[in-house]
């Protein structure tokens, strides 16, 4: 009893709410108007994010710590040339893979056009504040003052001197080589391809990778390595015009925030393209034959509403300093979602209205019926997207996107409920007076209508029924195409006994394909999932998988405290640590070293450290390793080893990123058991550290949020089955999204995610009218309330449908991988969710709780009385019913 005095309360409270804008329909159709052109001259301030890490990468995660403290001990601006990583390496630089093909670049004519390359790179100059600044004047330097390049520049040039002088060069191995000076490089990320001639020889290699790295210490020196980024671009596609027996794939610092941002702008056409689709369909979907029941003018003003929130929220995030990067694409189809099944809700109301109440009276019948769900669900959008906006997401660009998403949705429903109820208001008018929908002309009766032409009838074709009643009013709305399907073709069928079993059966059969596709899901944190496909990034990708996926990134083993590295147990630990790697190891390379001059490993403390500084590191091939080695004088006055660093390289497969993700778990975990105490850090583990949580908590976080909301609203329904029912569903659909989302090869990242999210919510605002409708049903059997609630809410769902999904399509055809994301989730949300409104729930609901009460019969079986009715029409209209016992 008291949840249907709250909802008859409610439904009472909107009652008054639309017959009040009925009351004022002019103020709330200018109000909203007026405001969006107010706040959409604020475009001035349009500011778009370029940082892509602080969009994309966990905000709060152990690598940005790790990196801290290894910073503070080997500056990384530094040793970025060591520690190397594919798409995340610090600072500003320039990366070329250069392949030959099927040929090898170790060859005579491939080395020159190489070293010929190089040449042409360190010469690129950069015109600023009248000087002229070159490589030389931004490279990293070594400690003789001398620009850090490649070693294999080195190994290189070493090949052609050797050719020059005709003789022997030092044998080339892999991936770890032995130079001319004597000191150990690793290359396996320099060289890829590579066909092994023995165990560790090379005797050729299809692909080679260069990398010059930029110094950025203050505003102006970082101003200069962006133009000179820029410029390195321009020669290397100079040089591939020059050279097409070579293949360059360049990459800059700048490369992936601008293919990210590349984005927005290739989407500019197929979103004009899709806003013309949508609006053609949404105009097709509320048109008729009858000129005066016809509502184009909805249908437009429909996606009006959903365009004006946009642009009011759009002014919002200017005014407050808001940015904006290519994953607001995704926020006006969210919209769409929300604002359309209102829209074709009301409508679907309207025509349910009787036609000889005035129009406020209708108005205000319409919101009592459709504002409280509309309402409901726009509070679950709130509460699961303002889950998303709260500082416990770590992903930034989640949280931003949650955060328009609530502004936006929020003024959405404002603007439904003012300015397309207005715009109701409007029409109604227009339709009591019998006036054209287009064009405003009054219809004229149909004596005077017999004396027009036949295209004259044809545009002014009407159904008059100025004495109305409920049962002709429903029928002056049939001629509606999608009514007269669902009424008397759809409903009929799909509660068919024979078509039960194979609707169960189907759903059985998506329910195996879903499994088998949320079984396989993986997570996708490469920056190659969020940009556009014809791009730098994209092609330097697919070149860096081909021919360089055999090692991982570098990763720096630093043992950040004093340990007894003396002592004969801890060199065991540490050489058990680094076994299976490839490894730079100063530690190793001591040990062999103490072993060539017959000097035992396990020295007292003293001796390994005299050693150490004034023998090992004074060797030409081992001055290198003063880097990695930090010393510091104990108390009593002793120098010892305070902390020093490792570099270690693991072998890969094709799954190179869960393989990374496996690692640095593995390590992570030791390091916590070890006794001694270590971290591992590559500039890479900042976007993979806990990107599963932090993907997964705003989707975790929102689905818990709903399920409390649905369950707390049970208290205000009239019936708590309703709320089983819409949690069931919602994680129905969520399960098989997620299922061929993975089955479509799109993998869970901060896109996905979010598309997730909004299915949660897309699927509860489509099911709930028609659960409801069904569960408050009374004193009928399931088939019948079944087929009622399919005919009053199956309408708005298809229409809905046909709009979302038309607006989606030109989607598909934006060359980038951030869109096929949005197209791929949010198309299967819709689908998925028709499927369930229009075929699963139908089904379920004619066997499942609620149960209807059956009609008590008043009189015994024997006297029971057959009730006939007739209907009998005229040319005008159709009279009441006549009834004969």
């Amino acid at each position: 009893m008291l949840r249907q005095v709250l909802h008859e309360g409610l439904r009472t409270s909107f009652y008054k709410i639309g017959h009040f804008i009925a009351n004022h329909p002019v103020f709330f159709f200018s109000v909203p108007v007026l405001i969006s052109i107010l706040l959409g001259a604020s475009f001035s301030r349009y500011r778009v994010e370029e940082n892509v890490e602080y969009l994309l990468a966990p905000k709060h995660s152990l690598a940005k710590i790790e990196g801290n403290l290894v910073d503070s001990l080997f500056p990384v601006n530094r040793s970025k040339h060591t520690l190397y990583s594919d798409l995340q390496t610090p600072g500003r630089y320039g990366r070329v893979i250069v392949t030959t093909g099927r040929g090898n670049v170790l060859d005579q004519q491939h080395v020159d056009l190489i070293l010929e390359l190089h040449s042409a790179v360190t010469q690129i100059q950069v015109n600023m504040l009248g000087f002229n600044y070159t490589f030389a004047h931004l490279c990293l330097l070594d400690d003789n003052s001398s620009c850090i390049v490649d070693d294999i520049l080195h190994v290189l040039e070493e090949l052609r001197t050797a050719r020059t002088y005709n003789r022997s060069a030092t044998p080339l191995q892999y991936p770890i080589t032995r130079l001319q000076d004597g000191r150990e490089a690793y290359i396996g990320h320099q060289l890829g391809g590579v066909q092994p001639a023995g165990r560790r020889s090379v005797r050729s290699a299809r692909a080679l990778q260069l990398t010059y790295h930029l110094q950025a210490v203050s505003p102006l020196n970082d101003m200069v390595a962006t133009h000179w980024e820029a410029r390195f671009c321009q020669v290397l596609e100079h040089y591939q015009e020059v050279h097409p027996e070579v293949t360059l794939y360049p990459f800059t610092s700048s490369t992936p925030q601008r293919d990210f941002q590349r984005t927005s702008k290739v989407s500019q056409r197929p979103l004009l393209v899709s806003l013309s689709l949508c609006l053609s369909i949404a105009v097709l979907c509320c048109s008729m034959r009858d000129c005066v029941r016809t509502k184009p003018w909805l249908g437009l003003l429909a996606l009006a509403s959903v365009g004006l929130a946009s642009l009011t929220s759009a002014g919002i995030i200017n005014l407050t300093g808001g940015k904006y990067n290519s994953t607001f694409l995704g926020i006006p189809f969210v919209m769409l979602g929300h604002g359309l099944f209102g829209t074709f809700e009301m409508l679907s109301s309207w025509r349910r209205t009787r036609e000889d109440q005035h129009v406020k009276e209708r108005v205000a019948a319409v919101f009592s019926d459709c504002m409280l769900p509309f309402t409901a669900s726009t509070a679950l959008y709130l509460v699961t997207f303002g889950i998303g906006a709260s500082p416990f997401t770590n992903i930034e660009a989640v949280r931003l996107f949650c955060r328009n998403i609530c502004i936006s949705v929020l003024f959405n429903y404002l603007y439904v409920l003012t300015f397309y109820g207005s715009s109701l208001v409007f029409s109604g008018y227009l339709e009591n007076n019998y006036q054209h929908s287009l064009f405003c002309k009054k219809v004229p009766k149909p004596e005077v209508m017999q004396q027009k032409p036949a295209w004259y009838r044809f545009l002014m074709h009407t159904q008059f029924n100025e004495e109305a009643s409920e049962l002709g009013d429903l029928r002056a709305y049939e001629s509606h195409l999608l009514v007269v399907f669902m009424k008397r073709h759809y409903c009929d069928w799909i509660t068919n006994t024979y078509v039960k079993p194979f609707v169960v059966l189907f759903y059985l059969v998506y329910v195996s394909f879903a499994l088998m596709g949320y079984l396989q899901v993986s997570e996708g944190s490469d920056l190659s999932n969020v940009v556009a496909t014809e791009t730098s990034t994209i092609a330097y990708t697919r070149a860096q998988q081909k021919y360089f996926s055999s090692y991982s990134p570098v990763i720096g083993f630093y043992i950040y405290e004093s340990i007894e590295y003396w002592n004969a147990s801890v060199q065991e630990d540490v050489l058990e640590y680094t076994k299976g790697f490839e490894r730079i190891s100063w530690f190793e390379s001591y040990l062999n070293y103490l072993r060539s001059l017959n000097m035992s490993t396990s020295l007292p403390r003293r001796n390994f450290t005299e050693h150490l500084r004034s023998g090992f590191l004074k060797q030409p091939q081992f001055l290198h390793f003063s880097d990695d080695i930090i010393f510091g004088r104990l108390v009593d006055g002793e120098v010892d080893v305070v902390a020093s660093r490792m570099f270690l390289v693991a072998k890969t497969t094709e799954n190179k990123r869960e393989e990374m993700y496996i690692l640095l778990d593995t390590l992570r975990k030791l390091s916590l058991t070890s006794r001694i105490k270590f971290i591992i850090f590559n500039p890479s583990f900042v976007y993979m550290d806990r990107y599963a949580s932090s993907v997964g908590a705003p989707l975790k976080n929102s689905c818990i949020a709903a399920l409390f909301l649905l369950f707390f609203s049970a208290f205000l329904v009239a019936d708590s089955l309703v709320n089983v029912w819409l949690t069931v569903t919602a994680a129905s659909v969520e399960f098989g999204v997620i299922g061929f989302m993975t089955l479509w090869r799109v993998e869970l990242d901060c896109v996905s995610v979010l598309c997730l999210i909004y299915g949660v919510n897309h699927a509860i605002d489509s099911c709930a009218p028609l659960v409801s409708t069904f569960a408050l049903g009374r004193d009928s059997t399931r088939t019948r309330w079944v087929k009622l609630a399919l005919e009053r809410h199956g309408v708005p769902v298809l229409q809905s449908f046909l709009c979302y999904g038309a607006a989606l399509l030109p989607l598909a055809a934006v060359p980038s991988n951030l869109t096929a994301t949005l197209f791929r989730c949010l198309f299967l949300t819709a689908l998925i969710t028709l499927f369930h409104c229009l075929a699963i729930l139908p089904i379920l609901l004619t066997f499942l709780p609620p149960s209807k009460k059956k009609r008590k019969e008043k009189k015994a079986a024997e006297t029971r009385e057959e009730i006939e009715c007739v209907e009998m029409a005229d040319s005008t209209r159709v009279v009441d019913q006549i009834t004969t016992v």
